[in-house]
């Protein structure tokens, strides 16, 4: 008996970590999220009350973002079902979210502003480049992410960490400590 194979998901495939060809069928289904975001981020953007942008964020994510969290807008995300934020998480104005990878940002997390979180990218090589590689953005609890920093694909930033502004995040940065730099080295613990 034959073996049925199953197709999964561009959005699923994505969420497993694995890179996006050029060509792959399902590339199409990537673009028409994205705009189906924007519609909803303009909005966002230009809402002047907290409620309603917790609301409409709740809507780009596909989860309820707690009342205790802020955002400052604007907020610019590329897909926003890959993104989870927890409670107490303050977001300062004119950040970017590429979330197809996914981003997890945990409790208490404070992120500044015209930071750029970006699970996506492409390989070095030429002939590849049209490719998406993505990796997870795990930022733990207590973390403090500086003015205009920038978290590159498959980093986790540890619990109470800090990472300075301006910093180029590209390796894990442990729980404790203080990085800094392009690329982000360690500075000190805490």
């Amino acid at each position: 008996m034959p073996t049925e194979k199953i197709a999964i998901d561009i959005f699923a495939r994505l969420r497993r970590g694995e890179t996006i060809q050029p060509n792959d069928p399902e590339a199409y289904k990537m673009i028409e999220a994205s705009f189906a975001t924007k519609k909803l981020l303009i909005r966002m953007n230009s809402s002047d009350d907290p409620t309603e942008v917790r609301n409409l964020l709740s809507q780009i994510t596909g989860i309820e973002i707690d009342k205790s969290t802020t955002v400052f807008t604007p907020l610019y995300i590329n897909y926003g079902k890959h993104t989870k934020i927890g409670k107490n998480v303050f977001i300062n104005f004119d950040c970017t979210f590429l979330d197809l990878g996914g981003i997890t940002i945990e409790d208490g997390v404070l992120i500044a502003p015209k930071v750029s979180l970006l699970s996506e990218g492409h390989p070095v090589s030429p002939e590849h480049r049209h490719s998406l590689m993505v990796g997870h953005i795990h930022i733990k609890k207590n973390a403090w992410i500086g003015a205009n920093a920038t978290i590159l694909q498959g980093v986790t930033i540890g619990e109470n960490a800090v990472v300075a502004a301006g910093a180029v995040v590209s390796k894990d940065v442990p729980d404790n400590t203080i990085v800094g730099g392009i690329p982000a080295k360690i500075i000190k613990t805490i």
